[in-house]
């Protein structure tokens, strides 16, 4: 892939010809790894989701954008509307870098509701002549006819005192009348730390402070952070870069996860448990959730991580969203599931019950690019079972468990072309419980794994050939009885 300068990665999408952008949108439609029923960049890169919100009858869904390659650069926000969470409508850009606040990006940030207006706020991203960062962070409202108007200058102009420019991501939420911003931010010793804004005008915002847990030195940034109650437990979401691998754990790049137990914000301590991954699989970051039209909690993530290059790159485009799944808690444990909506997109039902051992077997129904399975096991006197998808002669996902030690690993070393650079080929998870079900939905270019109703999730991109459409199942020694359900899913994305 050909090198970027600093001046193409900022340049104004608006500065560049009609010619140009046409070429790229063709060259991006031709790519054979594009998606059908997930929210990807019409050209360029996707990342981080933003202003996710459900206001007067509709969804809103913003990313990260930059247009122009698939490479960081100049940043908008992109813009989906949604009446179902399944079937979007692509808006263009909402938020653009036309102030000198934002002159260098405009950066991840998320939506809410105050005197029954849509407002955002993000983080302005400027440089100066030296190219030293300045973050600031800035509100926006959605006027009636749907353009956007900016509040004049920032209403957090800088980090505090003892914090470095590693300042971004606000997320706002409403407490007892008052609103607040969360706020991902490093300070000065290099520590990830989350800070806490009050306002009762969304105008005047005050510090409350930095957000005292029991993860003191728990990597160097603390991206995307999100809190919510959910079923009586408060929950922190966020991302700390600079985390080590601990065997199963923090194996990526960067990292996203939760924490759970009881915020006080008059004191500005949290009492909770362990910090726990969301996803298990190669490719999840930056998740943020919001309320649905029904009252439940939906997460989105970015399908993809920084500082990795992608088999789409050559193509002009990088990444997509993750499938919407509502949150729950359960017996004190989180649970993911896809969103139910979902169920949409199936047509060609095909069932098959049978029983696989040591031979692989191809069991109906065969063969498939882009659907829906479900997996029920039935009976398990097998050591070890493996489910093969996207495969040929050529290509196969694995997906693998192991009866005795309940661990599942998603293995994708002759899935097609890697993303590089990444350690290992392989991502593993122990459940809880035996294995009963797995959920999955396959796209042109990604895997979505739900085990067990929402017990445990693996999220990667994988790039076959075009060929590769066979699923077959075999065991390490032993058999195992099973159902297999699929469905055949349509375009999501207008």
């Amino acid at each position: 892939m050909s090198e970027w300068s600093r001046e193409d990665r900022y340049q104004r999408y608006e500065d560049v010809s009609h010619e140009e952008l046409h070429q790229l949108q063709e060259q991006v439609s031709a790519s054979k790894y594009r998606q059908i029923f997930h929210i990807q960049p019409q050209t360029g890169l996707l990342n981080d989701p933003n202003g996710l919100i459900y206001f007067n009858g509709m969804y809103y869904l913003s990313h990260q954008w930059f247009p122009l390659g698939a490479v960081h650069g100049l940043k908008y926000w992109f813009n989906f509307t949604s009446k179902d969470l399944v079937h979007f409508e692509p808006q263009g850009p909402i938020l653009k870098p036309d102030t000198i606040a934002d002159s260098h990006g405009v950066y991840s940030g998320s939506a809410f509701e105050y005197n029954q207006q849509l407002y955002y706020m993000y983080t302005g991203n400027h440089r100066d002549d030296e190219w030293n960062r300045h973050s600031s962070q800035m509100i926006a409202k959605m006027n009636e006819d749907g353009t956007i108007t900016k509040f004049p200058k920032p209403v957090i102009s800088q980090p505090p005192q003892g914090y470095t420019q590693h300042f971004r991501d606000p997320k706002v939420f409403k407490h007892n009348e008052s609103y607040y911003a969360i706020i991902g931010a490093q300070n000065e010793v290099l520590n990830g730390r989350a800070l806490i804004y009050k306002s009762n005008d969304i105008v005047n915002w005050e510090l409350l402070g930095d957000l005292t847990t029991q993860l003191t030195e728990f990597g160097y940034m603390w991206e995307c952070p999100d809190y919510f109650n959910l079923d009586g437990f408060d929950m922190l979401l966020f991302c700390p870069q600079g985390i080590e691998a601990q065997g199963e754990k923090f194996n990526n790049i960067y990292q996203s996860g939760y924490i759970m137990g009881q915020l006080d914000l008059t004191t500005m301590t949290m009492n909770h448990g362990d910090f726990i991954e969301l996803d298990h699989g190669f490719d999840f970051y930056a998740p943020q959730t919001f309320i649905d039209e029904h009252g439940q909690r939906i997460l989105i993530g970015w399908m993809g991580l920084p500082e990795i290059n992608y088999p789409t790159d050559e193509d002009g485009w990088a990444h997509c969203f993750t499938l919407p799944r509502e949150l729950t808690i359960e017996q004190g444990e989180l649970k993911q599931r896809p969103i139910k909506a979902l169920q949409q997109l199936r047509f060609n039902k095909e069932t098959a019950l049978g029983y696989a051992n040591k031979f692989t077997r191809q069991l109906q129904p065969y063969d498939g690019t882009q659907y829906e399975l479900i997996i029920d096991i039935l009976e398990n006197e097998a050591t070890e079972i493996y489910f093969e998808l996207r495969k040929n002669k050529n290509c196969s996902t694995l997906i693998s468990y192991n009866t005795k030690t309940h661990k599942l690993t998603l293995d994708r070393t002759d899935s097609g072309l890697l993303p590089e650079p990444v350690m290992g080929t392989t991502r593993s998870t122990t459940l809880d419980t035996p294995l009963r079900q797995l959920q999955i939905f396959v796209d042109t270019s990604s895997i979505e794994i739900f085990c067990n109703d929402g017990e445990r999730v693996l999220t990667s991109r994988i790039f076959p050939t075009e060929q590769a459409d066979g699923i077959k199942v075999s065991t390490e020694s032993g058999q195992v009885y099973l159902q297999l359900t699929k469905y055949d899913l349509k375009v999501g994305e207008q």
